[in-house]
């Protein structure tokens, strides 16, 4: 592979050469650039923070008027309530929820740059034809279209409340194959994959060795959003799973309909549902921001 590795600029001169300049050219934005961002940011984050400090409260403290905009001492109270409600099994809906969303990402991920790599730098008969195909299915809502056939397949197969009902329709996105080969097609030149030919690498120690590290910026993009959709994804689990296996959305409405005038009971399962993909984000959005950096500059 010394063919390839020559071909590579190193990496910190990559960095070095780009991203401060990326990160000059934002903090060299106007003040009236600056004042409408810091307004966007408050109105968007103002709703979030608000439903966390009524997890704190109590339900006569969350209808006071003016309504109260620092935390309580409430919140574990709150969360013991939710754990221990039998009507929506909250904490069997976040783990369901968990299982299924990391797999659904796993798969999505790992088949979707098998498949970019395969369309954007393989050659094979009807390649052309399949891509198009896999467009078709983005344009037509599949879901809400296939939801009949789709559950009288799952009663066949007696899955109907098992997790791999929500599990195995999902395994496989259309938007992922199509994404990580226009990110392949950019991100690998041709003449990278001919040298480690040249080299005497198999096709699958080129995608191993060359594709995997290019698209990583791509991939973490695509599981974020796969595990996000993944994650809040409410209609497919409430047709087919049971009240008492269910994933986390359709714990909170399980909630809403047995706690409806319990605001705060609402409030703590909504928060609750919220972390996980806070805590997602926090871990690996600086890899995405950073990775998504150095492909603009690239560009």
């Amino acid at each position: 592979m010394t063919a390839i590795q020559s071909r590579r600029p190193p990496a910190h001169s990559r960095r070095s050469s780009g991203q401060p300049a990326a990160r000059n050219r934002i903090w060299d934005a106007g003040p009236l650039t600056k004042v409408v961002l810091a307004f966007a940011l408050v109105l968007s984050a103002f709703p979030i923070y608000y439903m966390f400090i009524m997890a704190t409260r109590t339900n006569e403290e969350a209808i006071d008027v003016p309504p109260p905009l620092l935390p309580g001492g409430h919140l574990g109270e709150n969360v013991s309530r939710l754990l221990s409600t039998e009507d929506a099994y909250f904490m069997t809906g976040l783990v369901n929820s968990a299982i299924v969303s990391v797999t659904v990402t796993l798969s999505v991920v790992l088949i979707s740059t098998l498949a970019g790599f395969a369309f954007a730098k393989l050659r094979f008969r009807g390649a052309k034809i399949l891509l198009g195909l896999i467009l078709v299915t983005m344009m037509v809502p599949l879901q809400q279209m296939g939801v009949v056939p789709l559950y009288e397949l799952m009663v066949t197969l007696g899955w109907t409340g098992q997790l791999k009902a929500v599990i195995l329709p999902f395994l496989v996105n259309g938007f992922g194959v199509f994404m990580m080969t226009q990110y392949a097609t950019q991100a690998v030149p041709d003449e990278l994959v001919e040298a480690a030919r040249v080299d005497g690498a198999s096709t699958m120690r080129i995608y191993a060795n060359v594709i995997l590290p290019a698209l990583r910026p791509g991939m973490a993009v695509l599981a974020l959003l796969v595990f996000m959709q993944t994650w809040n994804e409410f209609m497919w689990p409430l047709i087919v799973l049971n009240p008492d296996n269910p994933v986390v959305q359709t714990s909170i409405a399980a909630l809403n309909q047995a706690h409806g005038t319990d605001y705060v009971m609402l409030f703590t399962g909504t928060a609750a549902s919220v972390l996980p993909l806070f805590i997602v984000f926090i871990a690996f959005g600086r890899q995405i921001v950073g990775g998504l950096m150095e492909g603009a500059v690239k560009a």
